[in-house]
């Protein structure tokens, strides 16, 4: 195996712009919100809570990109499916910044690295484009040795810190030498998969994506839209990671009035999670965040019987922690979530509005894998029935006027749609629905194959570069703002951006270090002498 360890020095901010990088705090860039019923029983009971950890909604201060590109470049790629993977890749090179990083990896019978992974330099970029231009399509599909090598390119770089590795892996058929399967990837890079097409070997692809990064159906086209718009939502959030290493770390509050029995269980979605066998205390790992992503996970807590009059309770303690610019893991304050136990309470804990939302989603993505189970075992009309199902159950749980009624409801007659005829299915309905199950289960935005259809899990940024893509679609040769200029943009728009999360998080610390002066002095008037 060959060793990469010639990738380029990155180039600092202050050389490009001339002025130095800004100094922004850590502090809230990840957040959660919960939201649970403000009552429980005095009973022992279980009460469930839904935690949202949020990631900023600024871009600045994002993470720099190392990427790698691994690209089918086989006989199966003549004609114009080549000429729309150069006129994506002209749009990726034209949205990385300086700061960022590209090597691009080929395959056809072997790999071939084309270049080192080189810093984002006008002349770099026009040396790669020149390199893009180049590409001829011929030979067979070695998936298992591209994947290797852009691996190998990763995990030689002599700069790492502060910089986050990713790798997006285009194929059109299916592999004809080697079997990618079997590669290692120890670092847990992610990997974010493209079929291209009606032949590429979608169960195979999907199971390559790993490590936060998603399956996605490229559309084929006669034209270059279909590519360019899932190459621009993938560049919206590789170029936007504000939160590296998240964690969510919840533990046994610590005051006086804990009413936590245990907690029951954590369904965080495709995340490991680790519980401590001491103290109780599960930390669910989400890796990166892109910028206004966001988490949803449910919680089950039992809390202890209770005896005497109404009181408020604490349940659980929630705090978060991840990697700053340095490398460094930061735990931020916790914050403790309460409820009120009474007497009047029913012995039923009341559910809140988003807490149905969120369950439903899930049970309506379950939906989508058993149907597309069923089809795959030939039952396509087994298959559909299940959609149908899923269908009427939603009607029976969110009103029509719930916002995300409308795009679960597009998603199942999408898939219905592509289950009109087993050639049907073949073509579009399996890719679809794996790639709506992977989605789902990371709560990440991927493209099902159609441009205008449900868009779960997209952020501010991927609309942005999807209108981007499209005016690139009509005229190739107008400008794009690169993403650090998209950040200004951001900026000129709303000022505050940058700090806005930074500051919700002190002021938030405050409230709660008020909140607990004003309990140790309610606590110590109870025993004070009282005058005669």
């Amino acid at each position: 195996m060959f060793k990469f360890n010639d990738d380029e020095k990155p180039i600092a901010l202050a050389l490009v712009t001339g002025r130095p990088a800004l100094g922004l705090s850590n502090a809230g860039k990840a957040s959660v919100k919960a939201d649970h019923s403000k009552e429980a029983p005095l009973g022992a009971t279980t009460i469930s809570v839904l935690l949202a950890v949020h990631s900023s909604s600024s871009t600045m201060g994002r993470a720099p990109l190392d990427l790698v590109v691994v690209l089918d470049v086989s006989g199966s790629m003549r004609g114009s499916r080549m000429d729309q993977l150069k006129s994506a890749l002209q749009f990726v090179l034209k949205k990385l910044s300086p700061m960022d990083r590209l090597c691009i990896v080929t395959i056809s019978t072997k790999s071939d690295r084309l270049c080192v992974l080189r810093a984002m330099s006008n002349a770099a970029k026009s040396e790669i484009q020149g390199i893009m231009e180049g590409l001829v399509a011929r030979g067979g599909t070695n998936i298992q040795a591209g994947l290797e090598t852009g691996l190998q390119v990763l995990a030689d770089r002599q700069y790492v810190n502060g910089r986050t590795a990713n790798i997006l892996l285009l194929c059109h058929g299916g592999q004809t030498h080697g079997d990618a399967r079997k590669v290692s990837n120890p670092r847990n890079v992610p990997v974010y998969s493209l079929a291209f097409g009606p032949d590429a070997e979608t169960m195979f692809l999907r199971d390559l994506a790993a490590n936060g990064g998603t399956f996605n159906v490229v559309p084929e086209e006669r034209n270059t839209a279909g590519m360019l718009a899932v190459f621009a939502q993938l560049m919206a959030g590789l170029q936007t990671v504000v939160v590296q290493d998240l964690h969510l770390i919840l533990s046994r509050p610590t005051g006086p009035d804990d009413d936590l029995d245990k907690v029951v269980k954590v369904a965080p979605g495709d995340f490991n999670q680790e519980t401590d066998s001491q103290s109780g205390t599960v930390t669910v790992k989400f890796g990166d965040l892109f910028s206004g992503e966001v988490r949803q996970v449910v919680v089950d807590l039992l809390l202890v019987e209770a005896l005497g009059s109404d009181y408020e309770a604490d349940m659980l303690e929630v705090g978060v922690s991840y990697r700053n610019a340095k490398g460094n893991t930061q735990k931020f304050s916790s914050q403790t979530l309460r409820v009120t136990r009474s007497g009047k309470s029913s012995s039923v804990v009341i559910t809140t509005p988003k807490l149905v939302a969120e369950n439903a989603r899930r049970k309506h993505a379950e939906s989508i894998g058993a149907a597309r189970i069923l089809a795959d075992e030939g039952d396509l009309e087994e298959a559909r029935d299940r959609l149908m199902d899923a269908q009427n159950e939603l009607d029976d749980i969110l009103d029509q006027a719930h916002p995300m009624a409308a795009m679960l409801r597009m998603e199942l007659q999408q898939l219905l749609d592509r289950m009109e005829s087993p050639e049907m299915y073949r073509a579009e309905g399996c890719a679809y629905a794996l790639a709506a199950e992977k989605s789902h289960v990371l709560q990440r935005f991927a493209s099902r194959g159609d441009i205008g259809g449900a868009r779960f899990f997209a952020t501010p940024r991927m609309d942005v570069y999807l209108e981007q893509a499209k005016k690139f679609a009509d005229n190739p040769g107008a400008a794009v703002l690169t993403a650090d200029e998209d950040a200004e943009e951001e900026v000129k728009a709303n000022p505050m951006a940058a700090i806005a999360d930074s500051l919700a998080f002190h002021i938030h610390a405050a409230v709660e270090s008020l909140q607990a002066i004003e309990k140790i002095v309610t606590a110590a008037a109870m025993f004070s002498p009282q005058p005669c």
